[in-house]
């Protein structure tokens, strides 16, 4: 099993997100399509599956196994590419 690769804004955002009192799980090494990151605040948790804003859109889609993920669900599970948008998903914004 190879080490998953994170994305070079995760570092940043969990961070940020922390500083602002979110509880955030780093969950990307659980791989087969598992959110990269799991947030709690106000008594709500939230799955994010954090893609690198900077790349090229077709480096940004979802791998197969992230949109099985996607499409069985059935709670809430986003797909975001930075600070702002996770801050929407959360209610911050």
């Amino acid at each position: 099993m190879r080490a998953r690769r994170i994305d070079s804004n995760q570092n940043l955002i969990v961070k940020q997100l922390r500083i602002m009192g979110v509880s955030v799980y780093v969950s990307s090494m659980l791989g087969k399509g598992f959110p990269d990151l799991v947030l709690g605040i106000r008594g709500v948790n939230y799955l994010i599956e954090l893609k690198d804003g900077s790349k090229v859109k077709s480096a940004k889609k979802l791998t197969k196994d992230e949109q099985v993920f996607f499409d069985t669900w059935k709670g809430g599970v986003y797909k975001c590419e930075n600070l702002d948008e996770i801050l929407n998903v959360i209610g911050f914004k």
